[in-house]
């Protein structure tokens, strides 16, 4: 291989729109940079700012789940007697209401006097492995990253003689006019403390962002709303935001951020250079306690496949113009890491990630579980990124209470049923309408437990806490799976396949596939979990009904008998049990396998979401299609579905900023070269063309290895690192063969790749 792959990407030019800012973000905090040198821009985002109901049109009434539980019988009877229309009515009368919307907070601002150009020789640049983003030209640089060991925002200009006005700007677009706005700003030894305080209207919320300004040299004066810095030679800001009820303690934030500066060495202490503390010191002691964790779990896992070494330098918006390029996929994967790793942490990635520069941001940027928050995690596991995993588990833990309050309100049970939408503080369904009866889809709990599962799997632990999240969904499904067919078969019924319908019926009909392959999964996962009540948990799993295959040799989106298919639709729900499950596969159960591909030719893309296609990508690499992989992820790669941020849109020519693409790529690439489940290894399933050799390091596989792998097409070699004795199957072109692995023993695995 020519030279080492690209962590990180760069661009000649400021970000001219926020999508195309560069991003940095801690799970926590996030920015979005745009590197302007006449009016240096940064975006400040945190997971927690949503915008709460207005408190004046009534709509907390509509917060709640509906209370229909008494009405489910009468539903069952009607849908099971063949009313195919008959769940459209099964709703409390409510309006369509949205989760609350994610929202920026403001954005930090420094501005050069008017008539300063600023600097020649213009690059901005964004280190992976770092989270720096960098704007730099002659004499000036400008650099922003978002502390994951101090949970905070740090932007450190320098150049010689700096003249800047600094403020905080709550202005973006969306903003609401109502708003209570405050600007703070007093001068302090190092420099100035800014603070900017937001209210929303009608309620008793808010927000608070806390600046500490320190300056090196210079003078520095109060210019309201901000401060003028006038012949500097560096400028640092720390910054941080909280939300919250009441006024927050600017006085005691601002002593907290002072207390950075230092980090815990006397304010005397000087580097061998002489640089102060308000400066290089203080920045690079920041820096260094942030890159530490960081950068350990960024290299993790990286991907190289042999790309052209003059690929590697471009750009990321020229090398987006090349999507057959390997240095773009190299790019693409890293910069998918980096991404999904920066904004995991207090909570999971948002349909944004954790970065927005709009108030009104699509689908109030919120977390959509049919499909979208759990393809982003998809790679959580085998790409080693457990800081995603436990995110996700937070979410969960905090929502429990509101998911057992759905399934008393709308289903009468006990246990839990996740809801399709989250704001991430709200889990109650309260989020449907007549195409959308999404309060009826029971699969979600399953779904979103799988990645834990999946992480429980690979380290060799049980966690408590998601054992005691499956026994609530097998306790759900013990009371909701009462009615059965002819046959005595069990049957779930309302059952709803996200977000589709049958060609001759209604959204809400009976025994989707994907709510059969979930509840069969559910149930013997914490039957696994849970040996006490294993036996109760296996017989009712296998009292569900088979999945069915209908006249065209597809697997059926509803097993019930004349429910007709709907093909063309983005969202390929009935495929759940090939991906994320291991229910259906061409190892196992070959025919079921052949007819989920059937299905998957069979399949359209509607209205060509990314999320669509990749998601396509994971079905056709676990049933060992490498072309199929490659057109999907062709769909993508040409349909400009990314910014020069290589953050991705939802829809093609980079319309609706949206995280999906970017974030499920690096598991879509994986899936394609290494899958694991706790007894098999499967090397080289589909790789795609433009991954005709190269080398896959550090992937955790769920039998508790780490594999390192190197491919060309003349061969291919494994490289397993155990942590566990263990026997698995080794699948490969040539077949299947045993493998004994042992615990602290490497072991190299030659491969046949023709």
């Amino acid at each position: 291989m020519t030279s080492a792959p690209v962590h990180g990407t760069w661009e000649p030019r400021p970000a001219g729109r926020w999508e195309d800012a560069f991003l940095s973000g801690n799970g926590h905090h996030g920015t979005l940079t745009f590197g302007d040198p006449n009016d240096d821009r940064t975006v400040v985002t945190h997971h927690t700012l949503v915008r709460p109901g207005d408190g004046g049109d009534g709509d907390d009434r509509y917060r709640m789940p509906p209370r229909l539980a008494e009405g489910l019988t009468d539903l069952q009877d009607r849908l099971l007697a063949g009313d195919l229309t008959a769940a459209e009515g099964f709703t409390d009368g409510r309006p369509l209401q949205w989760v609350r919307p994610f929202h920026p907070a403001f954005q930090i601002r420094l501005r050069r006097p008017d008539g300063d150009r600023g600097p020649g020789g213009y690059r901005r640049t964004l280190d992976f492995t770092t989270g720096v983003a960098e704007a730099a030209g002659t004499g000036w640089t400008s650099r922003v990253f978002v502390s994951r060991a101090d949970d905070v925002i740090v932007q450190y200009v320098t150049g010689p003689a700096l003249t800047v006005d600094v403020s905080l700007d709550h202005r973006l677009p969306g903003a609401p006019a109502a708003l209570g706005v405050g600007h703070g700003a007093v001068l302090t030894a190092e420099g100035a403390l800014l603070s900017l305080r937001v209210r929303y209207p009608r309620s008793d919320l808010g927000y608070t962002g806390v600046t500490l300004v320190a300056v090196g040299g210079g003078r520095t004066a109060l210019a309201p709303p901000g401060l003028r810095v006038d012949g500097a030679r560096s400028v640092l800001l720390l910054t941080r935001v909280r939300r919250h009820t009441g006024e927050a303690d600017v006085t005691a934030e601002g002593s907290a951020l002072r207390a950075l500066l230092t980090g815990g060495r006397p304010a005397h202490d000087r580097t061998p250079h002489g640089a102060d503390v308000c400066g290089d010191a203080a920045y690079g002691d920041l820096l260094a306690r942030h890159v530490r964790p960081h950068r350990a779990a960024y290299e993790r896992v990286t991907l190289d496949l042999a790309a052209d070494r003059d690929e590697r330098a471009l750009p990321g918006s020229a090398l987006l113009t090349r999507p057959g390029s390997a240095a773009l996929l190299e790019r693409l994967f890293a910069a998918g890491r980096y991404h999904l790793l920066s904004s995991a942490g207090l909570l999971p990635p948002r349909l944004t990630g954790l970065w927005t520069g709009d108030w009104d941001t699509a689908w109030s940027g919120a977390f959509t579980t049919d499909a979208n928050l759990n393809l982003q995690t998809a790679s959580a596991t085998a790409a080693a990124l457990p800081e995603v995993t436990r995110a996700l588990a937070h979410l969960i833990r905090r929502q429990l209470p509101d998911w057992r309050d759905n399934a008393r309100a709308v289903f009468g049970t006990r246990g839990v049923v996740a809801p399709a939408h989250t704001d991430g503080e709200c889990g109650h369904s309260h989020h449907f309408s007549r195409e959308y009866p999404l309060h009826l889809w029971t699969a979600g709990a399953d779904w979103l437990l799988k990645p834990l599962v999946d992480h429980d799997e690979t380290y060799g632990e049980r966690d408590p806490d998601t054992a005691a999240a499956l026994a609530e969904v097998a306790l759900f499904y013990e009371d909701f799976l009462t009615r059965t067919d002819s046959a005595g078969r069990l049957v779930v019924v309302p059952s709803y396949s996200p977000e589709n319908r049958p060609a001759n019926g209604s959204w809400g009909a009976i025994n989707a596939a994907m709510d059969l392959s979930a509840a069969r999964h559910a149930l013997l996962t914490a039957a696994a979990y849970h040996p006490e009540h294993a036996d109760r948990w296996r017989t009712l799993a296998h009292r569900l009904p088979p999945h069915r295959i209908n006249a065209d040799g597809a697997l059926a989106e509803w097993a019930w008998p004349g429910l007709e298919d709907s093909y063309d639709h983005r969202h390929l729900s009935h495929l759940h049990g090939v991906w994320p499950l291991d229910e259906i596969t061409p190892y196992d159960t070959p025919d079921l396998a052949a007819a989920a591909h059937r299905a998957l030719e069979l399949r359209g893309a509607e209205n060509d979401s990314a999320h669509g296609h990749l998601h396509h990508a994971l079905i056709a690499a676990r049933l060992r299609d490498g072309e199929r992989v490659a057109r999907a992820l062709g769909r993508v790669l040409d349909g400009d579905f990314f910014h020069d941020s290589l953050m991705s849109a939802h829809y093609p020519r980079r319309d609706v900023y949206n995280a999906d693409a970017a974030h499920t790529l690096p598991a879509v690439l994986i899936e394609a070269l290494v899958q694991s489940t706790p007894d098999r290894l499967v090397l080289l399933p589909a790789p795609p063309a433009a991954c005709a050799r190269g080398r896959l390091r550090g992937v955790r596989t769920r039998f508790g290895a780490v594999l390192d792998l190197t491919w060309s097409p003349d061969g291919a070699t494994a490289v397993l690192h155990p942590t566990r004795t263990c026997r698995i199957d080794l699948w490969t072109s040539a077949g299947a063969e045993p493998l004994d692995l042992v615990a602290g023993e490497d072991r190299v695995l030659p491969v046949r790749t023709r």
